[in-house]
């Protein structure tokens, strides 16, 4: 089996141990964290090696030159900075109407929506007035001839008779 190296790779993100050697390189740790990144450079040699890379990265930064920024920069930064604040200001207010529209169609959809729930709960739980005279129109059609009677004692003698036997016969 080869032992082979992971090639380095700027874009990576840093681990735990990278980012306490470059606190150790800048010089904030404190005496612990000094104490034990001394031990691991004493005893592990990919430890050094990462340390020499970092110092070395921290080295060819230091050789940069600073770019001087003059006062131009700092009017063409703001002007950039104002337009597009004032482009953003624009944007939203022309958006203000488009807003106010859908808030006006929503409501309306939900006036509409409810009013419809409204009618459908009146309509569904309402008794209907016509089913009981449906329900009552046999007597209605003979109600004339009802009307005669002075007394229930004639209607129970008609019913012994069987005279009614015609209504049983339909409602079977």
């Amino acid at each position: 089996m080869s032992h082979e190296q992971p090639e380095y790779d700027p874009l990576a993100e840093p681990g735990p141990l990278e980012e306490q050697l470059v606190a150790y390189l800048d010089g904030e740790l404190d005496e612990q964290g000094i104490a034990q990144i001394e031990h691991l450079l004493a005893t592990d040699p990919k430890v050094r090696e990462t340390l020499l890379r970092l110092d070395r990265a921290w080295s060819l930064l230091d050789r940069l030159d600073r770019m001087r920024l003059d006062e131009q920069f700092t009017r063409t930064t703001v002007e950039m900075v104002t337009v597009a604040a004032e482009e953003d200001v624009r944007q939203w207010e022309q958006e203000v109407p488009r807003r106010r529209r859908r808030r006006w169609l929503v409501g309306g959809m939900g006036l509409l929506g409810a009013t419809v729930a409204g009618f459908l709960m009146v309509a569904v739980l309402r008794p209907d007035p016509d089913e009981s005279l449906l329900q009552d129109l046999p007597v209605l059609e003979d109600l004339d001839e009802l009307r005669q009677i002075d007394d229930i004692k004639f209607l129970q003698l008609l019913y012994e008779e069987g005279l009614f036997a015609k209504d049983a016969a339909d409602e079977a």
